[in-house]
């Protein structure tokens, strides 16, 4: 499945891999191609979105 994401404080480097590390945690095979300036996220997983969204608020970020 993928996912489109909007996360607005997704502002550097550092949040992009907390932000993998966050979904890899719920998917260790999940791909996740972030993008600090437009706060765009793109998620490819096998597990279902709302523990995608559970995991990336729950390590502190918004998803809009």
């Amino acid at each position: 499945m993928a996912l489109e994401l909007k996360i607005p404080n997704l502002a550097c480097s550092a949040c992009v891999e907390t932000v993998t590390k966050a979904v890899q945690a719920v998917d260790t095979q999940a791909q996740v191609i972030a993008d600090p300036k437009t706060k765009q996220v793109s998620i490819v997983t096998s597990a279902p979105e709302a523990a995608i969204q559970t995991a990336i608020t729950a390590a502190g970020y918004t998803i809009a």
